[in-house]
């Protein structure tokens, strides 16, 4: 017994309610504390996949990889956080109930979770819009009002009074031209691309607009009207940010596997591919480099350039000549055959 108890989960005991002077009545119970770490045991399980599948191409071709990876990867931290019953403040409700599940005066809001949004979300949207091969100024004027959605639910959650909807309203156009961007205008674009890429924009772009829909339903029955429980929020999002991250994550990364991001518009150099790093033609006239500087040596003295070295001891090594009449030349006339790299 004494076994069992030491390892339950006893983040609430350690980490209370009582926050920012003021205790959080309407808050996660460890039932909702164990759907946390359970949801930040999958996103790190799918952060770490998305990572090692990542490693079976080029790197110059595991964007896809990396931005995946990274939502996921920052999920599991907020989701860690807030299992351990921490990143929150308690505030005071608009709506007080009578039901005993969201009785009370202050609610428990996690903020940790739209900084989690606030990192994240850009992110996907980076994802897709890379996807359907939009230019980079659309691709940073839709994160800009992604941001401004992300910012303003937070800013609605924290407030206490009925302006918290002017907020939302706020909220809710941003998401509407970010949704208009993906269901029209980035559709489109991904459909001149080919087939397989406008299938996989279609699959991944399709599920976030029908998720991010639900977003704000959330945000009305949780932080704005608390209408259902603190337990009841943390199963709410947690399976839509399941949907909207490990699952798009592998339907996007899926849907990348014979797509080349140069068809994209991202043609990415690696160092790799210069030979001057791999021991290409650099390599080999940095070993001939003494030949070419002895050579240019006879006129210029030794150079540090090796290449124009080497040019310059055909036209100026031992091809000098000295002129002592009209018609007439002496010194030497043989030029040295360089090797040909």
């Amino acid at each position: 017994m004494v076994h069992l108890e030491t390892r339950a989960n006893n983040a609430l005991r350690v980490n209370p309610n009582f926050v920012n002077g003021a205790n959080a009545d309407i808050a996660i119970t460890t039932h909702g504390s164990d759907w946390y770490f359970a949801v930040c045991a999958v996103m790190t399980v799918a952060a770490f996949t998305f990572i090692g599948l990542g490693f079976r191409k080029h790197r110059r071709d595991r964007v896809f990889h990396y931005i995946t990876a990274a939502v996921v990867f920052v999920a599991a931290i907020a989701y860690f956080t807030m299992g351990s019953n921490l990143g929150f403040t308690p505030i005071e409700v608009e709506f007080p109930r009578s039901d005993p599940k969201v009785s009370g005066q202050f609610r428990e809001i996690f903020y940790v979770r739209y900084i989690d949004w606030f990192i994240t979300t850009p992110l996907l949207l980076t994802d897709l819009l890379l996807t359907a091969g939009m230019p980079w100024p659309t691709v940073l004027w839709v994160i800009l009002v992604d941001e401004i959605m992300i910012v303003t639910g937070l800013i609605g959650a924290l407030v206490r009074s009925s302006y918290k909807w002017g907020y939302f309203v706020f909220g809710c156009v941003a998401l509407g031209y970010i949704l208009y961007h993906l269901v029209w205008e980035s559709r489109r674009h991904a459909i001149g691309l080919g087939s397989d890429i406008s299938r996989t924009f279609f699959m991944c772009g399709t599920l976030t607009a029908v998720l991010w829909v639900l977003y704000p339903i959330a945000w009305g029955v949780c932080e704005g009207g608390n209408v259902i429980s603190a337990d009841s929020e943390a199963v709410f999002y947690g399976i839509l940010d399941l949907l909207a991250k490990p699952v798009f994550g592998a339907l996007l990364i899926w849907g990348h596997r014979n797509i080349d991001p140069a068809r994209l518009g991202m043609a990415i150099k690696d160092y790799d591919d210069d030979p001057a790093v791999v021991g290409g033609t650099h390599g080999h006239r940095e070993k001939n480099a003494p030949i070419a500087g002895a050579t240019n040596g006879h006129t210029n003295g030794h150079t540090t350039d090796h290449t124009n070295g080497a040019t310059n001891g055909v036209t100026n090594g031992d091809a000098t000549t000295t002129t002592t009449a009209p018609g007439q030349t002496t010194g030497p006339t043989h030029i040295p055959q360089l090797q040909t790299v």
